[in-house]
């Protein structure tokens, strides 16, 4: 049985480094965006916005593609739809015009709603439901050092020696000059996206012509869950789209705020665009913790509890300190957030029969948490600074611990 899995695991897991890739290039887009397009904070994380709302816009039609094409060819379609938005950015870089920066971020994200519908239920009941975190650790682990290495190969096209410098002096300089200087900066994006679209143009082309099988996303009923005529009768569900929508969002802000948050702390661009780096690192280190001790030392929901547990601790450490220290903290929060995904998923689908497709599409739809609470962190940074903003962190965590210790318990509303 395990040799079986092997190959649709990494097939799989080829999808989950794509998904990283993209999904973590925004941690630098942000304050790249916020210089060549001359914007706020609040009007920056809007990169962040568009792109996790996709996810909610087209989570339920993801799973009415699927029923229609099918896994394979539904990931092909996804693929070749993220494509189409790469090149978005070449219209975008030429005008240097937010709004179709932002329209090639949405389409991103609706082709990346169909492949995570498809793929996070088929790796969750590819084996044993209690050892359904452990398998996502290693999906994981294939995302997060995608998303390690995706900002510094575009900082690679987009940061140069001696912009720091520019920045600091751009309001001294003519309008002429200024505008010069930001279109270059805005043509920076052009090769990196024209090569990413067609790399994921031929992906599509390989997984459409590839051995990975289609499997039915079913599941049998949990003997502990009475089986209920509506989705919204499965009080663990509910609350555990509210939790991903929470952890989402926490990850969101330590991957995509660290690097304008170093800035503001007055660190050069040169160290700081290495800041979502380390905490795709942390999150790693996390993935391994869970592939190791999940479920043979500790259970899943011990896992959550304990990600919950320290993901308070490192936004209260973040809050409490200041420069690189308080950097640190942020980057820590990989840590604390690599097994709530794993954890919270095999919790919230369990015993969901035949609600197993409308359910994946509610936790996908939970992944906006990535669009809301990042954009009430920029608005706070505007308001009072962006270490203050840290602060919404703490509720997020809260809600994740009760989720742990006794929402996912939840079986009936009564």
């Amino acid at each position: 049985m395990k040799n079986k899995i092997i190959g649709p695991l990494l097939i799989i897991g080829s999808i989950f480094f794509i998904l990283g890739f993209i999904t973590w290039l925004n941690g630098l887009l942000i304050p790249y965006l916020k210089t060549a397009c001359e914007l706020t904070d609040f009007q920056a994380l809007f990169v962040a916005f568009v792109f996790y709302i996709s996810y909610t816009v087209m989570a339920l039609p993801s799973s009415w593609i699927l029923k229609i094409t099918g896994f394979k060819n539904g990931i092909s379609l996804g693929l070749w739809i993220m494509a189409l938005g790469s090149l978005f950015f070449i219209p975008a870089a030429y005008t240097r015009l937010y709004p179709f920066f932002l329209a090639g971020l949405f389409i991103l994200g609706a082709g990346m709603a169909i492949l995570q519908t498809a793929v996070n239920p088929y790796i969750t009941i590819l084996g044993p439901i209690e050892s359904a975190a452990k398998r996502i650790s290693f999906m994981g682990i294939a995302n997060k050092v995608a998303g390690a290495i995706a900002p510094l190969v575009l900082a690679y096209f987009v940061v140069h020696k001696g912009d720091d410098e520019i920045i600091r002096n751009i309001s001294n300089m003519s309008v002429a000059d200024k505008n010069m200087f930001l279109d270059e900066l805005a043509m920076r994006v052009v090769v990196p996206y024209l090569i990413m679209s067609l790399l994921l143009f031929l992906a599509g082309i390989g997984i459409k012509y590839s051995g990975l099988p289609d499997i039915e996303k079913e599941e049998d009923t949990d003997a502990t869950v009475t089986p209920h005529k509506s989705i919204w009768d499965y009080p663990y569900l509910i609350l555990g789209v509210i939790t991903l929508f929470l952890y989402v969002g926490a990850e969101v802000i330590a991957g995509d705020t660290i690097i304008r948050y170093g800035q503001s702390l007055g660190i050069p661009m040169e160290i700081a665009k290495n800041f979502t780096t380390y905490t795709m690192i942390a999150m790693v280190a996390g993935y391994l913790l869970g592939i190791l001790l999940i479920p043979k030392y500790i259970s899943q929901e011990k896992a959550l509890m304990g990600s919950a547990i320290l993901g308070i601790i490192f936004s209260i450490g973040a809050l409490m300190t200041t420069g690189y220290t308080s950097v640190m903290f942020i980057a820590l929060l990989g840590l604390a957030n690599a097994l709530v995904w794993p954890a919270v998923w095999p919790l919230a689908i369990k015993g969901l029969g035949e609600h197993i497709k409308t359910g994946s599409a509610l936790l996908i739809m939970a992944i906006s948490g990535g669009a809301i609470l990042p954009l009430i962190w920029g608005k706070l940074a505007d308001v009072y600074n962006t270490h203050t903003a840290y602060v919404l962190l703490i509720p997020a965590y809260l809600f994740i611990l009760f989720y742990a210790v006794k929402g996912h318990k939840i079986k009936s509303w009564k």
